[in-house]
């Protein structure tokens, strides 16, 4: 049996893939390697090759048309076949020890027939040039070592959220709510996280520091100057966010919140994207986003909007700008991406 899926979406992977195959081997053939291949141009669709052939109980090459991450995701969890669904970048890592308890912690449930949801553990930054690692981790707001429901946790921080990173989810749990995200679109890892929310019942969490969150190329998608290129694409997975629940129908107020923080944090996103891009097209955006939560739910516009986040980011005039745009600098070295 495969008791955690990995799929390791890969696109002209070939310099850093191997690091994040390799950290997820010792898991044997409790684990599934998907290496997906978005129709890479390098010598990634080789090295995957190399690894399926030497590990065939293990490891598993889907090669695809290019159709960027969010499509690599699908592909991988198409064929899943492992109870639990993980995503590994291919420039991040799997800590061993922590992946060896959380498989336990998995063959617990098999064996007891208590599966859950959605696993949370801690995930690091493994940021370029920063001597102490920043660890984002849950004691303070999640139950640790015990199945638990939504309404026992307690309040999230800023730089607390549960990313792609932290989250494993179950893989039936995810095919039965029908997650797709879109084709040739930057951050959707935020969708990957946010649609399934209401569909988790149970969760559990591991105070391990398990994923390994790489930051340093010129090119990454989390690179300020690479974001305010791709500012519509962000504009775009934050209404694709508003368009998917009407947040006062989700039932756990807890979970409500918890997703209206949420949605609060990728409008101040997208918001500071285009006020520090200095273009007034892209302060006309920034209006209508705004404009476009308050016609599609006005419950969730009124709480985000005037909220200590969402009055930042709506100050007005050019030194409004500018304090918004300090705040986000700060909020940056705080939490530190980018």
């Amino acid at each position: 049996m495969k008791y955690i899926s990995f799929a390791i979406p890969c696109y002209n992977s070939e310099a850093y893939m191997e690091k994040a195959i390799n950290s997820i081997l010792p898991g044997g053939e409790d684990v599934e390697i998907l290496i997906v291949n978005d129709g890479s141009t390098d010598n990634t669709k080789k090295i995957g090759k190399k690894y399926a052939e030497k590990y065939p109980a293990i490891v598993k090459v889907i090669n695809k048309e290019n159709g960027g991450h969010g499509d690599a995701v699908n592909a991988g969890l198409s064929q899943a076949t492992g109870k639990y669904f993980k995503v590994v970048d291919s420039d991040d890592w799997v800590d061993e020890e922590s992946l060896m308890k959380i498989l336990e912690v998995a063959k617990g449930f098999v064996r007891h027939e208590s599966e859950v949801d959605m696993i949370i553990a801690n995930y690091v930054y493994e940021k370029v040039g920063m001597e102490h690692k920043k660890v984002i981790r849950y004691t303070n707001v999640l139950p640790q070592d015990k199945i638990f429901r939504w309404d026992d946790m307690g309040m999230f921080h800023l730089d607390q959220y549960i990313l792609m990173h932290s989250v494993i989810y179950r893989t039936e749990m995810l095919k039965l709510c029908q997650l797709k995200l879109p084709k040739h679109t930057f951050y959707v890892d935020n969708i990957y996280v946010y649609y399934p929310l209401p569909h988790v019942r149970t969760l559990y969490y591991m105070d391990v520091d398990f994923y390994r969150y790489f930051i340093g190329r010129e090119d990454q998608s989390v690179n300020e100057k690479v974001m305010i290129g791709r500012v519509d694409q962000q504009i775009f997975v934050t209404k694709t966010m508003i368009d998917m629940y009407e947040l006062r129908m989700v039932q756990s107020r807890k979970l409500r919140k918890y997703m209206i923080n949420y949605l609060a944090i990728m409008m101040t996103v997208s918001s500071i994207l285009c006020i520090r891009s200095k273009k007034e097209e892209n302060l006309k955006k920034k209006q209508e986003l705004w404009r476009y939560l308050k016609k599609k739910d006005y419950g969730a516009y009124m709480k985000i909007r005037y909220g200590i986040l969402g009055q930042t980011m709506n100050l007005p005039g050019r030194s409004g700008r500018k304090v918004s745009s300090m705040a986000y600098s700060v909020a940056r070295r705080l939490i530190g991406f980018n």
